[in-house]
């Protein structure tokens, strides 16, 4: 059986025909005319559009039995959560269930990290911002920032994949250019279609994919970016006094997180190239990676999970820059108070404005 070939317009999405007449494709339902060798074009480039190649080629990590001498692996019996402690520890809270441990045994042949960003912001400086950034909201309850117990904040060194690579991309685009212009008895549009093809390369380098699951992976990323240029060969003595989250999450499994973080930078790089246009759709996208390698690293993260009314809120500040983001409860009666007073107020500046234009009309 013969296959069956179709043109879409791409204006409208119906069937493009040949106009003898014309010597012109035209689609029949909204009469645009396309020339015959660019349709073709356009056809073949879209027949060969390569599926990605996102494949990450990366050397095993070699691991020293040895290197994680003086550190410590428990497991939380409220939640689960892993921690990795350094050997002076002896007992402490859970940062992410609040929950108090003793800390005891021992964890050996877990996989050292390659890198560290120590811990630039002091406990007090987490304090004193989560209490600024309390101040400043007026829905907030009173009661929670008395009520919250701020002396629970933990510093978690959050276990993080850094991946690196080039990625080339080939991107396809539909393109349209508009020209409107009117005589005595109509008004005409004219919209111009172009097809654009960008080539390129991107270069990638410690693009961080959170490896905990206890981690809000959102939370995770609304606290970046970190500044990898202050990390620091992995060493246990930056632990002390801190607490860190093993990696539950592997290299295999992140690698989808960070595949969707290249292509989506990617995309976006590219398309900061293509002005000039009314509109500009992406048809296809094509990213192949090379110079593939990953790496595993500490970032430091405050971390303080309090219970309010019964519900828990957890916040998160960057241990490095002290960016914060956190989800806090509502005040329902300070909300309708405030409801209330914006619409008197609204209410108010229309009948001024209504009796002012009543005086002027009247005038």
């Amino acid at each position: 059986m013969a296959a069956t070939i179709e043109y879409k317009c791409p204006c409208c999405g119906g069937n493009v025909e040949y106009n003898a007449s014309m010597g012109q494709m035209q689609c029949p339902f909204c009469d645009t005319i396309f020339d015959v060798a660019a349709l073709m074009e356009k056809d073949e480039a879209l027949n060969n559009v390569q599926p990605d190649q996102m494949e990450w080629q990366t050397p095993e990590q070699g691991f020293d039995p040895n290197s994680m001498d003086g550190m410590n692996v428990f497991t939380c019996k409220s939640c689960g959560g892993e921690l990795m402690t350094d050997a002076n520890t002896a007992a402490t809270q859970c940062p992410f269930c609040g929950n108090p441990i003793v800390l005891s045994g021992r964890l050996s042949g877990a996989l050292k990290p390659d890198y560290v960003i120590p811990f630039k912001v002091t406990k007090q400086q987490a304090k004193d911002q989560l209490k600024q950034f309390m101040s400043k909201k007026k829905l907030l309850p009173k009661s929670f920032a008395s009520d919250s117990h701020l002396d629970e904040i933990k510093g978690v060194y959050v276990p993080f994949w850094l991946f690196e690579a080039d990625a080339d991309a080939h991107i396809n685009y539909m393109a349209t250019r508009t020209r409107t212009w009117s005589d005595r008895d109509f008004r005409y549009t004219e919209t111009q279609h172009y097809r654009l093809i960008r080539e390129g390369s991107v270069g990638f380098a410690n693009v961080p994919v959170d490896g905990s699951k206890l981690m809000p992976d959102d939370m995770m990323e609304s606290i970046e970016p970190f500044n990898f240029s202050e990390a620091r060969p992995f060493q246990t003595a930056y632990l002390s006094g801190y607490l860190a989250d093993k990696y539950d999450v592997d290299k295999e499994t992140s690698k989808g997180r960070a595949n969707e973080r290249i292509k989506q930078t990617t995309q976006s790089v590219f398309a900061g190239t293509t002005g000039g246009y009314a509109t500009v759709t992406p048809e296809s996208t094509t990213v192949n990676l090379r110079n593939t390698n990953v790496h595993y690293a500490l970032y430091p993260v405050w971390l303080l999970t309090t219970t309010y009314e019964g519900k828990k809120y957890q916040f998160a500040m960057n241990g490095q820059t002290g960016k914060f983001v956190g989800n806090m409860p509502m005040d329902k009666k300070a909300y309708w108070k405030w409801q209330l007073l914006y619409t008197a107020m609204f209410g108010a500046g229309a009948w001024v404005l209504l009796f002012l234009l009543g005086k002027l009309l009247g005038s």
